[in-house]
C-alpha cells in the first residue's frame, strides 16, 4: 500500500520537470525524503520558487531554470539521469482554448524534447503526466483505456498527442514510457489563486475568506477527485513497472465519484462558514462526469491508492487553514 516501501537501486537520480509546479514539487519532496537525487526543472512559468524553497541547501537537490522548449536544456538535464517524472506542462482546458499554440508548444514540442532527451541520455524510466481529459465525449462510465472519445480542448489534444509520442518512442527506441492520466488532483501547495485555478482550492481559500465561490454549470457535474498522494504512488511505482508495461496509458484516480454541489455544501460544513454559491455558465470544453477504471494501473502498476476523497479533503483543508 502507498509509496513508503518503494525501493531503487542507491543513488538513484530522478529528473523532475515542472517540478516548482503542485504536483512537481511534491514528488521532488517525497524522492528527497527517501533519499534518493532530484534535479527539479522548471522555467518558473506557472510553477513557484515557494513551493521548492524548502528543498533548498538540501545535497541531493539540484535546481535547474529552463525550459522543456529548449532541446540543450532537456539534454543537460537528462545527464546521470536514472527516471525521468515528466510533469511540465500547462494545465487548464478553457485556457487552452484561447492560447492553442502555446499548448502545443509546451505540452507536445516540450514533451517531445524530453522523449529525445531521455532516448539519448539512456534513461531508465519515462513517466509522464497525461490526464482524463483525453476520453473527450465519451459517455460511459465509468472511464477505461482504450474507450476515448472525441476530444473537446486542445489540452486535450496535447495530451493524447503526449501517449502517442511515448507509444512510438517504446516501439522504435526501447524507452519503457508510461503514461499517467490524472482524474482531478487535488491535495497540499494546489494554486488557489487565478482565473485558471482548480476547483477545491478556489472554493477553500474563497470560503475562508467569507467570500461566495461561483460554480460553473449546475454543480451537478460529477468528477474523479484524486489526493495528491495517490499520484505520488503512481509516479514512484509506474518507476518500478516492467517493461512489459511501457507504451502504455493509465488511469490514476480513487475510483469514486462526487458531485461538485455536495462538495461545496461540505467545505462549508467544515470551514464552518454559511455561504451560498453563485452559479455561472458552463465552461468551455468541459466534459459532464468523470469516474475511472483504475484496475489497469493496478493490475499492472500495482498501484493501490489508499487516500479516499474524504480522508483527502479532510488534509487539503488542514493544510490551507495553516498555509492561506
Amino acid at each position: 500500500m502507498g509509496y513508503q516501501n518503494v525501493k531503487f537501486p542507491e543513488n538513484s537520480v530522478f529528473l523532475v520537470t515542472g517540478g516548482a509546479g503542485f504536483i512537481g514539487s511534491n514528488l521532488c519532496e517525497v524522492i528527497l525524503n527517501l533519499g534518493y537525487k532530484v534535479k527539479c526543472l522548471d522555467d518558473l512559468s506557472t510553477g513557484k520558487q515557494e513551493n521548492i524553497d524548502l528543498f533548498i541547501g538540501n545535497p541531493n537537490y539540484i535546481f535547474i531554470k529552463g525550459d522543456i522548449k529548449d532541446l540543450d536544456t532537456c539534454m543537460k538535464a537528462c545527464e546521470g539521469v536514472d527516471y525521468v517524472l515528466n510533469q511540465a506542462a500547462w494545465g487548464s482546458v478553457p485556457r487552452s482554448i484561447e492560447m492553442p499554440l502555446i499548448y502545443c508548444a509546451n505540452n507536445i514540442i516540450g514533451t517531445l524534447n524530453m522523449l529525445e532527451a531521455a532516448r539519448q541520455n539512456g534513461v531508465k524510466k519515462f513517466v509522464y503526466a497525461s490526464s482524463s481529459s483525453v476520453y473527450g465525449d465519451e459517455p460511459n462510465l465509468p472511464k477505461k483505456e482504450g474507450k476515448e472519445g472525441n476530444l473537446l480542448s486542445p489540452y486535450a489534444v496535447s495530451k493524447r498527442a503526449n501517449e502517442e509520442w511515448a507509444k512510438q518512442y517504446t516501439k522504435h527506441y526501447g524507452l519503457d514510457t508510461y503514461g499517467l492520466r490524472y482524474f482531478n488532483v487535488f491535495g497540499r501547495r494546489q494554486d488557489p489563486d487565478g482565473t485558471y485555478a482548480a476547483v477545491i482550492p478556489k472554493f477553500i481559500k474563497q470560503l475562508i475568506n467569507g467570500e461566495a465561490p461561483t460554480i460553473n454549470g449546475d454543480g451537478k457535474q460529477s468528477r474523479d477527485f484524486t489526493y495528491i498522494e495517490s499520484v505520488i504512488e503512481a509516479n514512484l511505482k509506474a518507476c518500478l513497472a516492467p517493461s512489459s508495461a511501457a507504451g502504455e496509458a493509465f488511469n490514476i484516480a480513487y475510483g469514486g465519484r462526487e458531485y461538485l454541489l455536495d462538495i461545496y455544501y461540505g467545505l462549508t460544513k467544515a470551514l464552518a462558514v454559511d455561504i451560498e454559491p453563485n452559479f455561472g455558465p458552463n465552461r468551455a470544453g468541459d466534459i459532464k462526469h468523470s469516474n475511472a477504471d483504475i484496475s489497469k494501473a493496478k493490475e499492472l502498476l500495482g498501484y493501490d491508492p489508499e487516500w479516499s476523497f474524504e480522508r483527502g479533503i479532510k488534509a487539503a483543508i488542514e493544510w490551507y487553514r495553516e498555509n492561506l
